[in-house]
């Protein structure tokens, strides 16, 4: 019995010994795959956004087989070898986009991961352009939205007023939205400014009717320069290059509350020159008849206004004839309103990327009502028309009119022709891009 025993305690000792043989040889085991284990999660989120100077940091991580010495580590920058070590530190010389990869080697197989970082450059040289062609985005608008070879400078309307005279950056800050942008622009050698605005209605880029959320407060002079104060450090801390007051909350049903919201653009935009010296400062404007309250002697501080020279009005409404709202007649009378009042060097005229749809029509085959039509952007137009890039008036629903590139090209050629300083597009985020964008024929034309 004893014997037995013995036995049976050789036999699972020599198990054990072999089970524990077999467990240390799996780490070395030539089908062994290594492994990245992230404790620390900086390969969570792939893509990182940093300014230059800042550092991007990938430490925590584990290797696997152990010990550590039997497999080869390897961190790349642009696939070019730059350590050996379990960690890295990313130092980014220069502005720019960046791959940083790691690797684990071991038996002949690796384990791979990788980062992209982009590099907002600490200074740039704008390009040089002959013409201002400006893509102005909306809060929807991202990086992926402009194509940098077509524009000149880009605005980006990132600042919402409230009614309490605070500002809404979210769309800017999500997912780094703002600095990416700026990031990508000054890459690109293009400035990236700003766009400050109340509540908007929609695709068109109006206020709300009766909405005077930024009015009111910059003609509140404590809100006024607390909301200066507020935006001008926005602006320094994302290295931004400006900003454009779009104050569009003008239609207003007491007259008086309008003129005086329209007056304090003047007063604000002195203490936004006083705290931005050198940055670039725009205010949008209007051409109809409120255009007479503006206080323009205020706007010798700005480098260039931004004429709103589309959307006649006259085809909006009860028994509204359809037509194109935004013709070349009316763009040149928007631009002699505005050449009146400052050099036609400061003036760059609107030109939208949006269509007019209508979408009832009563008997005489006129617009129904106040809510029989809407708003198109460009690229929609385009998915519903592949070639509507060639006219201005889609049989879509009872006809959308719009620009398209032969109207843009005439309105750009006349800007260019006549001394203007240059155009831009509402919304730059509404274009497409290739050979049959908006902004791309007018950068063309004025460049």
């Amino acid at each position: 019995m004893g014997n037995i025993k013995y036995l049976v305690l050789s036999l699972f000792l020599l198990a054990c010994l072999a089970g524990c043989k077999k467990g240390k040889e799996a780490d070395y085991d030539d089908n062994f795959h290594p492994r990245i284990i992230d404790n620390n999660g900086v390969f969570t989120s792939p893509n990182r956004i940093i300014f230059q100077g800042q550092s991007a940091i990938y430490s925590g991580l584990a290797f696997s087989p152990k010990p550590i010495e039997k497999t080869k580590i390897s961190w790349k920058v642009d696939n070019k070898e730059v350590s050996t070590d379990t960690a890295f530190t990313f130092v980014p010389q220069a502005g720019g986009e960046y791959e940083i990869k790691v690797e684990a080697t071991y038996n002949g197989q690796t384990s791979t991961r990788i980062s992209k970082v982009l590099v907002s450059p600490s200074s740039y040289t704008p390009k040089t352009f002959t013409n201002v062609a400006v893509a102005y985005l909306t809060e929807n608008g991202t990086a992926a939205s402009v194509d940098y070879a077509s524009v000149t400078h880009v605005v980006y309307t990132g600042a919402r007023v409230t009614p309490t005279g605070a500002v809404d950056f979210s769309k800017g800050n999500q997912a780094q939205n703002l600095d990416e942008q700026v990031a990508r622009a000054h890459i690109n050698k293009v400035p990236l400014l700003l766009g400050i605005t109340g509540t908007l209605s929609g695709v068109d880029g109006w206020s709300l009717y009766n909405s005077v959320d930024f009015g009111s407060v910059i003609s509140d002079p404590a809100k006024r320069a607390t909301l200066a104060t507020t935006v001008s450090q926005y602006v320094i801390d994302h290295k931004i290059d400006g900003i454009d007051i779009l104050m569009t909350d003008l239609g207003n049903d007491d007259g008086a509350v309008t003129t005086k919201n329209m007056q304090a653009i003047g007063p604000f935009l002195s203490l936004l020159r006083a705290a931005l010296p050198t940055q670039l400062l725009t205010v949008s404007v209007t051409t109809n008849y409120l255009h007479w309250d503006y206080p323009v002697a205020d706007f010798s501080k700005a480098d260039w206004l931004n004429v709103h020279a589309y959307e006649d009005g006259v085809h909006v409404g009860p028994d509204a004839p359809r037509g194109q709202p935004s013709g070349f007649d009316f763009m040149v009378a928007g631009a002699d309103i505005w050449k009146n009042k400052v050099p036609k060097s400061k003036i760059v005229i609107g030109i939208p990327a949006f269509g007019l749809r209508f979408n009832e029509i009563n008997a005489a085959g006129n617009n129904l009502g106040w809510g029989s039509y809407d708003y198109m952007p460009f690229k929609d137009i385009m998915a519903a028309d592949p070639n509507a890039f060639n006219k201005e008036m889609a049989e879509i629903k009872f006809g959308v009119y719009y620009n398209g590139i032969p109207l843009v090209d005439k309105k750009t050629a006349y800007i260019k022709a006549n001394g203007f300083k240059g155009a831009y597009l509402y919304a730059g985020d509404y274009d497409v891009k290739g050979a049959n964008s908006l902004m791309a024929a007018i950068y063309k034309t004025l460049n």
